[in-house]
């Protein structure tokens, strides 16, 4: 792999995490040096970035976001994905409020702990892998817990508080989704 390609998957990879320009341009700065310091001493990219270059990036842009805004974006996120859920059951069942039963409940706390320890260790939180796993281990754990404690409703949730769940994430899904195109 060339110096370019290594600078160009950095700049995409940080760009759709969101890294503001100025930081991109800074970290790019700081990359290319240590490439051209490399490549004077006879070493390739690789032994910079070592093989996964997607993986040095997100461990980088990582560092370089702070944790409260990663928390504060995952939050968001897990909440548009619940609304989203919510907003399917409500679609599919031509109801203004739907009952959450104990296995869904299970179902969606599945996805959402599976997807979101893959996708932060991944180092996004985007419709990745990570939902397809979490509907691998979301639907045993959904119709084990039906088996063991019923199916009925624990609370009902209306369809203004549906949207109101989603809210929060739009934007960042939205951003997301323009990035994705983008690239």
């Amino acid at each position: 792999m060339t110096i370019e390609r290594v600078l160009a998957v950095c700049r995409s990879n940080w760009e759709y995490r969101g890294i503001d320009d100025a930081s991109v341009r800074e970290m790019l700065d700081e990359l290319t040096a240590h490439l051209e310091d490399a490549a004077a001493a006879g070493r390739s990219p690789q032994d910079v970035v070592g093989d996964d270059v997607p993986a040095f990036a997100a461990s980088w842009a990582r560092a370089r976001v702070p944790l409260s805004r990663r928390l504060v974006r995952m939050a968001a996120m897990v909440s548009f994905m619940a609304g989203v859920l919510l907003l399917l059951s409500h679609l599919t069942r031509w109801t203004l409020d739907v009952g959450v039963t104990p296995g869904r409940l299970a179902f969606w706390l599945g996805i959402v702990v599976v997807t979101v320890a893959l996708e932060l260790r991944r180092g996004s939180l985007g419709l990745g892998k990570g939902w397809l796993v979490g509907l691998v281990v979301g639907v045993p754990a959904a119709l084990a817990t039906e088996r063991l404690l019923g199916d009925e409703p624990l609370f009902l949730v209306p369809l203004w508080a549906t949207l109101l769940l989603a809210l929060p994430g739009l934007a960042y899904a939205h951003a997301e989704r323009r990035a994705s195109r983008d690239r």
